[in-house]
């Protein structure tokens, strides 16, 4: 890991040097998609293992004007859920589970014993348990202020009915993850958090990455906002309800340790090279009836380019956060992207696959 962070380093050093045309054209762009005096955000290209793109825009924190950089941290929303697949996959490795276990074995508190037995590992991590989000947020918001992994996968063992038998359609789903989670805590005997932390952040290089615990971290972070009626209002732990339940959103980080976290993966630092790939295929459950064809792996978005090219990738969006990770396997090409205001994914992203096209990256 120590050679990562030498050969990050260095292709940093580099970076304006060598592709300064690049360079310019995206800042060009994301200068004007941030305004120095608002909420703004982090992008990061990584190819091969330089950094051939890499800078802050915007504002971390309005109260006390401190301006992003690609140290600072931004909750990561959704693509938290990778971290939280691949502990699976870790304790699946070391034999202490199987995707293809039942909740009954790790819930035996559900009150529907069938669905229990029914609803697999591998369902979770893909959202296709049929399980429903019966949570009443709307009408208990102080609750759900403050309520964490078990309060909020609590109420879904409670469920009479499947919304369709698992495995046979898509629907995304939270509070899955909030079990997963919980499983990892069940088996590995640790807080969840310390276990992710202990196989997959550190030996990954990522020290300055954390995961919420009830509330966010109280220093060191940016802080999200939403506008409204042309104002803009804080919106992350306090203000967006379930913030706390982390096992589906908690993670928090930063662009340079994403990239990080990317090259682990390339090199199976944390995890088996066979369980990655598998993770990175579509899983096409036998009784899929979907109105559409499959496409997540274990947790993973699987998507193509135009050009036909595989990516791999997750969104997250929690309160005013929002973010992008799209790696192109093929092309050794990640593109992060982390925000603390609502932004448009899709546009930005086919701005930048537009840009590495003209640099003949992806053919």
């Amino acid at each position: 890991m120590k050679k990562f962070l030498l050969l990050l380093l260095l292709a940093a050093c580099t970076t304006n040097e060598k592709y300064a045309e690049f360079n310019q054209s995206l800042n060009t762009y994301f200068e004007k998609e941030f305004s120095a005096d608002q909420p703004g955000g982090a992008v990061l290209i990584l190819k091969d293992t330089s950094v051939v793109f890499s800078k802050g825009f915007g504002l971390a924190d309005l109260g006390t004007r401190k301006v992003v950089t690609t140290k600072t941290l931004f909750n990561l929303g959704s693509i938290s859920k990778t971290f939280v697949s691949n502990a699976i996959l870790i304790l699946q490795h070391e034999g202490k589970l199987s995707v293809e276990d039942s909740l009954i074995k790790f819930f035996p508190e559900f009150k529907n014993k069938d669905i229990a037995r029914k609803v697999k590992i591998k369902h979770l991590l893909t959202h296709t348990s049929g399980l429903p989000d019966n949570r009443q947020v709307s009408k208990d918001t102080v609750y759900w202020l403050t309520a964490k992994d078990a309060e909020n996968w609590q109420l879904i063992t409670q469920t009479d009915t499947l919304e369709f038998e698992p495995g046979s359609r898509f629907n995304y789903s939270n509070p899955a993850f909030n079990g997963l989670a919980l499983i990892i805590e069940k088996v590995s005997g640790m807080k969840w958090q310390d276990f992710i932390r202990e196989k997959i952040l550190l030996p990954s290089g990522m020290n300055a990455t954390t995961i919420t615990d009830g509330p966010h971290p109280a220093s060191g972070v940016s802080h999200a906002y939403t506008k409204i009626a042309g104002q803009w209002r804080e919106d992350d732990y306090g203000e967006e309800p379930t913030f706390a339940a982390s096992g589906n959103g908690g993670v928090w980080s930063n662009v340079e340790e994403l990239a990080r976290y990317e090259l682990a993966l390339r090199k199976a630092t944390f995890l088996n090279q066979a369980s990655i790939d598998e993770s990175a295929q579509v899983k096409n459950f036998p009784n899929w009836s979907g109105p559409d064809p499959a496409f997540i792996g274990w947790t993973w978005f699987i998507a193509k380019t135009d050009d036909g090219l595989k990516t791999i990738g997750h969104t997250g969006s929690q309160g005013g956060f929002i973010a992008n990770y799209v790696s192109i396997p093929e092309k050794k090409i990640l593109f992060v992207m982390l925000c603390n205001s609502p932004r448009n994914l899709r546009s930005v992203t086919d701005y930048v696959k537009g840009e590495l096209k003209k640099e003949n990256w992806l053919e």
